[in-house]
């Protein structure tokens, strides 16, 4: 018999942090950070974990490491506050689960899947999400444990400004789409996808991105794909990212490869929509595509194949 494949992929947001503003400690802690999310999530498919395990797996560890916007280290919003965002589906049953403007909530994918897993709903918001957080035992923080002071710095350098600012240096030629997420294909042939955010800094009257909008942001389906997606939110939600990967490859017989390469390459683009995904078929193929400067980024497969990368 065979050996049953199986692949993760990860990613920490697209846009980057400007080469030149990058030292080599800075690069060595995000891949570090990129490694540790792909190897726990790797470990649960080897032992065969479900795919959904390991997305939520993976992207606990992303939320908890501070340098990328979601869970502790999310940005702030106008008012001071972090309002975050995650979602989750299952490739298997098409059920998902997804949270937004949260704010006391340590781990948003925690979240997510008891949504999808313990109530018949898909999306719960604010208080009411955070009431059902507390009837489900999710553990909660205090404001301080959210901050950070470079994203502290982010805000004051905008909040008289109008409008949202990207993550990261509001440098505009840098900028940085703070989202993570994960995709896996598990030894079973389900597929999975989850994606967290922190949304924009300095954003206002509880804006919401793709990130907790499922086929926009996540997306996950057996017979085709599992993406998540990360970038200028609005776009992604115009668009319906996520799920045309997925339709592209049933209805037009794309490959994942191809369906990529049209949504994100082209129509995207001609939206002026910038950002990126990661994705994994049903074979285990994996694609990275981004039509910024870079994403954060990763993947490991059971054939052996493995990458992390920052830049094109």
């Amino acid at each position: 018999m065979s050996k049953k494949k199986f692949s993760i992929a990860v990613h920490g947001g697209a846009g980057t942090i400007l080469k030149k503003l990058m030292n080599a400690e800075k690069e060595r802690i995000y891949k570090k950070a990129l490694s540790v999310s792909l190897e726990v999530g790797y470990d649960i498919l080897e032992e065969g974990g479900s795919a959904v395990d390991a997305v939520e797996a993976a992207v606990y560890e992303l939320e908890n490491f501070p340098l990328f916007n979601a869970g502790k280290g999310a940005v702030f919003t106008h008012d001071g506050k972090h309002e975050m965002d995650a979602s989750i589906m299952d490739g298997k049953t098409l059920k998902a689960g997804a949270v937004t403007c949260v704010q006391r909530v340590r781990n948003p994918v925690v979240l997510a899947r008891e949504v999808m897993e313990f109530s018949e709903h898909v999306l719960l918001s604010g208080k009411g999400a955070e009431q059902f957080a507390k009837v489900r035992k999710i553990k909660l923080e205090n404001d301080n444990y959210f901050f950070t002071d470079e994203r502290f710095k982010q805000l004051q350098e905008v909040i008289n400004e109008e409008g949202a600012h990207l993550d990261h240096n509001i440098n505009v030629k840098d900028k940085k789409f703070g989202t993570v997420g994960a995709v896996a294909l598990d030894k079973n042939g389900n597929l999975a996808a989850a994606t967290s955010t922190g949304g924009m800094t300095n954003k206002r009257f509880g804006r919401i991105g793709d990130s907790p909008i499922i086929g926009s942001g996540t997306y996950a389906n057996n017979k085709t794909c599992a993406v998540s997606c990360t970038g200028h939110g609005e776009f992604f939600i115009r668009a319906v990212v996520a799920y045309d990967i997925s339709c592209l490859m049933e209805y037009k017989n794309m490959t994942l490869k191809q369906a990529c390469k049209e949504v994100v390459n082209k129509k995207l683009v001609k939206l002026g929509g910038e950002g990126g995904l990661i994705a994994v078929d049903k074979n285990g193929n994996i694609e990275l595509a981004f039509n910024s400067e870079g994403m954060y980024r990763g993947y490991k497969t059971s054939s052996g194949k493995e990458l992390i990368g920052i830049y094109k």
